[in-house]
C-alpha cells in the first residue's frame, strides 16, 4: 500500500468549503482504488488563525509542511484585513519558501458545460498555462518614501534572473513537448519593457534550440488576451511572467465556463519541497456559507496531486468522475445550475464508486 502523507489548509472564505469536499472524494477514492492511502493533517491556518494569534501561519509552519509529500490549499483573502498581509502571510510565503517555480494551470471545456464564447464546444478549448510563480512582477520588489507627504513615492521593480527564466522555460518546453501539437506560445511585452521583457524573450529563444520538436512562437500579452478570445482553437501551451500568467488564466477559466472548475499545481520541479495544489477562484466571500461553492476546481487540482505523487491511474479515475457528475448536469450556480457543494461532492463519489475501468 503506497502511503503519501498530504497538508491540508483551507485558509480563508471558500476554502474552508471546498477542501472538506476534496478530502471526502480523495478519501472515497484512495478505498475504490485500494492501492493507495493518502495520510491527511489538516492545518487552521489563515485569516481566522491571524485574528488570534497575529500571524497567517505559525513561525515554525514552514518546518511543519517540509514532512509532507503535497500541500492540498483552499483560498486565501479576507475582506476586513489588508489582501497583501494574507497572501505574503500565507500563500505566497509557502510558494516563495518552497520556491515553487512553476504554476501550471490546465484549461479545457468540461463535458456539459458552456462556454461563453459563441462557437466552442468540449474539445476545442484544450490549454496548459505555465506560470511563472517565484519573481517578475511579484518578486516583492520595491518600497515606499515620503510616506504621507505630498511627494510620496511607491516603486514595484520586476525582477527577471536568468535561472528563473531558464528553468520556466523549461518546463513550459517540456510540457509543449509531451503533448500532440507540441506548440508553445511565449507571451511577452518586449515591445514596451525593453529590459527584463526582451530578456525574457531572449532567454525563450535560447533555450528554444533544445526542444527542436516544437514550434515556438511570440505574441504580445494584450494580442494574446484578444487570441483567448477571437481563436481559442490556435492554442496549445502557453509560458507568460508572473503577472501576464496570473490574468490570462483568470481569463481562460471564465472562458471555459467558470473560475470553479479552474485548478492549479505550485510545483517544485525538483522536489526538494512539497508543491502545493489550489483552486484558482480565491476566497469568494459573497458566497461564503451558502453551500454553494462550487468544488469541481478543488477536485481537479487533487487531480494534478495526484499525478504530481505518481498516482496516475487514481488521477484519471477521479477526471472521469468529475466528468460524468458535470456531463448530467449536477453544476452549481456559477455554471447556470441549481445544484450545491454537497451534490456535486455526492455526484463525484458515486461515479468514482461506479467506474470499472
Amino acid at each position: 500500500m503506497r502511503q503519501h502523507r498530504i497538508a491540508a489548509i483551507g485558509g480563508d472564505g471558500i476554502g474552508q468549503e471546498v477542501i472538506p469536499a476534496g478530502l471526502a472524494v480523495l478519501r472515497a477514492l484512495a478505498e475504490r482504488c485500494g492501492d493507495f492511502a493518502l495520510e491527511v493533517e489538516e492545518f487552521p491556518w489563515g485569516s481566522d488563525f491571524y485574528r488570534e494569534t497575529g500571524r497567517m501561519m505559525p513561525e515554525d509552519g514552514l518546518e511543519t509542511l517540509k514532512r509532507f509529500d503535497a500541500i492540498y490549499f483552499g483560498a486565501v483573502g479576507d475582506p476586513h484585513l489588508p489582501d497583501d498581509l494574507t497572501l505574503w502571510g500565507l500563500r505566497l510565503n509557502i510558494c516563495q519558501n518552497f520556491d515553487q517555480y512553476a504554476n501550471i494551470r490546465p484549461t479545457r471545456v468540461l463535458p456539459g458545460l458552456q462556454s461563453p464564447l459563441r462557437e466552442v464546444k468540449p474539445g476545442d478549448i484544450d490549454w496548459v498555462i505555465v506560470r511563472e510563480n517565484s519573481e517578475g512582477e511579484y518578486a516583492g520588489h520595491g518600497g515606499r518614501a515620503h510616506r504621507g507627504q505630498e511627494i510620496e513615492v511607491a516603486t514595484e521593480t520586476s525582477i527577471f534572473t536568468r535561472v528563473g527564466v531558464e528553468r520556466i522555460m523549461r518546463t513550459a518546453f517540456r510540457i509543449a513537448a509531451s503533448r500532440p501539437r507540441k506548440l508553445l506560445t511565449v507571451v511577452t511585452k518586449s515591445n514596451a519593457q525593453r529590459h527584463g521583457m526582451v530578456f525574457w524573450d531572449e532567454i525563450a529563444a535560447q533555450v528554444a534550440k533544445d526542444f527542436p520538436e516544437v514550434r515556438m512562437e511570440k505574441e504580445l500579452v494584450d494580442a494574446m488576451a484578444a487570441r483567448f478570445v477571437r481563436k481559442p482553437g490556435s492554442i496549445d501551451t502557453v509560458v507568460a511572467t508572473n503577472l501576464h500568467a496570473d490574468i490570462l488564466s483568470d481569463l481562460a477559466g471564465a472562458l471555459t465556463g467558470s473560475l470553479g472548475v479552474a485548478p492549479t499545481a505550485n510545483l517544485d520541479p525538483e522536489r526538494r519541497f512539497p508543491s502545493m495544489f489550489e483552486p484558482i477562484h480565491g476566497s469568494a466571500f459573497d458566497i461564503t456559507g451558502k453551500g454553494v461553492a462550487n468544488p469541481i476546481a478543488t477536485f481537479w487540482t487533487a487531480c494534478m496531486m495526484l499525478d504530481h505523487l505518481g498516482e496516475a491511474a487514481a488521477s484519471a479515475r477521479l477526471m472521469r468522475g468529475i466528468e460524468a457528475a458535470t456531463a448530467k448536469g449536477v453544476l452549481t450556480p456559477d455554471l447556470g445550475g441549481t445544484a450545491n457543494t454537497k451534490d456535486v461532492t455526492e455526484a463525484v463519489i458515486a461515479a468514482i464508486r461506479g467506474d470499472n475501468q
